[in-house]
C-alpha cells in the first residue's frame, strides 16, 4: 500500500527527501579507539559501512569512564533509570514522572493494581499520577458513564491529586474541574516537562513528546503495575531522525508533515523506534503544532516522537509549571537509525485516504472525490490553532459549507478559545462568529468525540457509511463509527477547503 501511495506524490517520491542516511548502530565517535573502514566502491549519498572493532578484550579506561554519545531519549530513560548510560535494545528499569489514564482505560488498570497490590493498597504518589475522563463523556450508555464514576471513586479513596471530574452532563461549563481530551489537557495544566517520562493509557500519549520529554502508551496491565511501583521496565529503543527544513508554505500545517513522513517510511516504518524532529522547520512550529507532529508518531509504528525542547517550549510552560525540569538534547555524534531530510518548501497540502494512515496522496489529486461530511476536531485536530486555521479558509472564501461540518473542542480552554479569541484579519471576529455564517453545526462540547467511535449516541459518529475529511488520526474501517464508512485524514486547511466544496480540496483554493 505504501509503494501505491507513493507513486501519487510525484514520479520519485523520494524528492521530497533531500537526503537520507542509513547510519547503523554505531556511534560516530572522535575517540581513535573506533575506525571508519574505506569502501572501495562509490555509494552516493550512503555510507556503506561504520564498524567498530572487538571490543570484548579492551581494558578500562585508566583517564576515566568512557561516554559513548546518546540520543535524547536514551538520556531521558539513563538518568530516569539513574544510570550514566543506556544503548538501543537494553532493558531498564525506568522510573516515571507522570502517569496518566482515563475512562476507558483507568477501571482495568485500578482493577489490576488492587489485584496484585492489594485491596487497601495505596498509590505510589498521588502527585504524579493524572486521571482524565475525556473519550465516552456526553452519552447516555450507562455502562461508560460507569466507568467515570469508577474513576471518581479510585481517586476520592486514593486521595488523587489531579482528577479532572465531570458530574453535570448537560452543561460542561458548569464543571469547572472538566478539561476535555487528556493528550491537549496534559499540556494545558502543566503536566508535561522537558527531560521527564510520562506515561499513558492510551497510544497518543507521545503527543507529550512536542515537550522534549519521553512520552509514551502503555496498556491497562503496565499501568496497574506503575500505579503501585511508580517505575516499569522499558526496553530502549533506536531513533529515526526526521530533519525538516526550509520556510513552511502558508498552505501547510503539522498535519501535512506527518502525513508525508507515515506516507514515507509506512505504518510499521518506526516499529518500536524513537523519531527524533529537528531542523530550521520544527523550531519555527508552535508547540501545538510540534504537539501534532509526535501525536502520530504511534500511526508510523513508533514507540515515541520527541522535539527538542527550546525557548518557545519554556515561554509556553512559563505559567504552566512551577515544577523544575531539566532538558536534554542529542549529543552531536549519537547515533542514528537512520535520517531522513525534507525540504518543506517543496511540499503540498496531503490527505491519507481510506484505509491506512500511510496511503498518502496529494489532495489536489483526490478532487473528485465526493464527501458526505466533514470533522474537525481530536488531540491531532482539535486544538486552538487548529480551528483558528479552519476558520482562516472560511474567512477567505466567504462561502458557506455544502455538507455537515462538526466542530469539538479537545478541551474547555479551545472551547473558551473558540468563542473568545479574535482571528486575525477578521476585524475582531472569533472562530464560532465566522463558523456560523459559513453553516458549521455548533462547536461541540469539549471531548474525544467520533474519532474513536464510541456509543450510538456520540455527536457525530458515522452511523452510516459516509465519506468524511476528518483532522483525527486514524482511517482504519470502523475507526469513527460504521464499519464501511470512508476517512479521508487532513489538515484543518484542507478539511475547510473540502467543506465549501464539497469535495477533498486543495486549500490553496482559497488561501493565497
Amino acid at each position: 500500500m505504501n509503494s501505491m501511495a507513493s507513486s501519487t506524490i510525484a514520479p520519485n517520491p523520494a524528492s521530497f527527501i533531500a537526503n537520507k542516511k542509513d547510519l547503523g548502530f554505531t556511534a560516530f565517535s572522535t575517540s581513535s579507539q573506533f575506525s571508519i573502514p574505506k569502501c572501495n566502491r562509490r555509494i552516493s549519498k550512503k555510507i556503506c559501512s561504520v564498524m567498530a572493532p572487538q571490543q570484548s578484550e579492551r581494558r578500562p579506561s585508566t583517564t576515566g569512564s568512557v561516554k559513548t554519545a546518546m540520543t535524547m531519549t536514551e538520556k531521558i530513560l539513563a538518568r530516569a533509570s539513574e544510570k550514566t548510560q543506556l544503548s538501543p535494545g537494553e532493558n531498564s528499569w525506568v522510573n516515571i514522572d507522570i502517569l496518566m489514564t482515563h475512562d476507558v482505560c483507568g477501571p482495568g488498570s485500578f482493577g489490576i493494581f488492587k489485584k496484585e497490590f492489594g485491596q487497601n493498597a495505596k498509590v505510589w504518589d498521588r502527585e504524579k499520577i493524572v486521571i482524565i475522563p475525556d473519550h465516552y463523556i456526553f452519552t447516555s450508555d450507562e455502562r461508560a458513564n460507569r466507568n467515570v464514576d469508577i474513576l471518581r471513586d479510585f481517586c476520592r479513596e486514593q486521595n488523587i491529586k489531579y482528577f479532572y471530574d465531570i458530574k453535570d452532563l448537560s452543561d460542561f461549563k458548569a464543571n469547572p474541574d472538566y478539561k476535555g481530551v487528556c493528550h491537549i489537557a496534559l499540556a494545558q495544566e502543566g503536566h508535561c516537562r522537558p527531560g521527564e517520562v510520562l506515561l499513558g493509557t492510551d497510544s497518543h500519549t507521545c503527543t507529550a513528546g512536542a515537550f522534549g520529554q519521553f512520552a509514551t502508551g502503555i496498556g491497562n496491565t503496565d499501568a496497574g503495575f506503575v500505579l503501585g511501583a511508580g517505575k516499569l521496565l522499558l526496553k530502549v529503543p533506536p531513533t529515526l531522525r526526521f530533519v525538516m527544513d526550509g520556510e513552511m508554505p502558508n498552505y501547510l500545517l503539522a498535519k501535512d508533515l506527518i502525513l508525508q513522513i507515515i506516507g514515507e517510511i509506512s505504518v510499521s516504518g518506526a516499529t518500536y523506534k524513537s523519531m527524533e524532529f529537528v531542523g530550521t522547520t520544527v523550531e519555527s512550529l508552535t508547540m501545538e503544532e510540534r504537539m501534532t507532529l509526535c501525536n502520530m508518531v504511534v500511526e508510523a509504528g513508533g514507540k515515541n516522537g520527541v522535539v527538542p525542547a527550546d525557548s518557545t517550549t519554556f515561554k509556553y510552560l512559563e505559567d504552566k509549571t512551577s515544577v523544575a525540569y531539566e532538558p536534554v538534547y542529542s549529543d552531536e555524534q549519537a547515533r542514528f537509525l537512520s535520517e531522513y531530510r525534507f525540504d518543506v518548501s517543496k511540499l503540498e497540502p496531503l490527505v491519507a485516504k481510506p484505509h491506512s494512515p500511510d496511503n498518502r496522496a496529494l489532495a489536489r489529486e483526490c478532487k473528485d472525490v465526493k464527501i458526505d461530511r466533514v470533522y474537525i476536531g481530536s488531540c491531532t485536530g482539535g486544538k486552538t490553532e487548529d480551528f483558528m486555521a479552519a476558520a482562516k479558509v472560511f474567512l477567505a472564501s466567504g462561502k458557506k459549507v455544502k455538507v455537515p461540518t462538526f466542530l469539538v473542542p479537545a478541551t474547555q480552554k479551545v472551547w473558551m478559545d473558540v468563542y473568545g479569541l479574535p482571528v486575525p484579519g477578521s476585524g475582531g471576529k472569533t472562530c464560532s462568529q465566522i463558523f456560523e455564517e459559513a453553516g458549521c453545526d455548533t462547536p461541540a462540547s469539549p471531548n474525544c468525540g467520533a474519532c474513536l467511535g464510541g456509543p450510538k449516541d456520540t455527536y457525530a459518529r458515522m452511523n452510516e457509511p459516509t465519506v468524511c475529511v476528518s483532522t483525527t488520526n486514524r482511517n482504519f474501517p470502523g475507526r469513527m463509527g460504521h464499519k464501511e464508512g470512508q476517512i479521508y485524514l487532513a489538515s484543518p486547511y484542507t478539511a475547510a477547503a473540502s467543506a465549501l466544496t464539497g469535495y477533498v480540496t486543495d486549500p490553496r483554493e482559497f488561501l493565497q
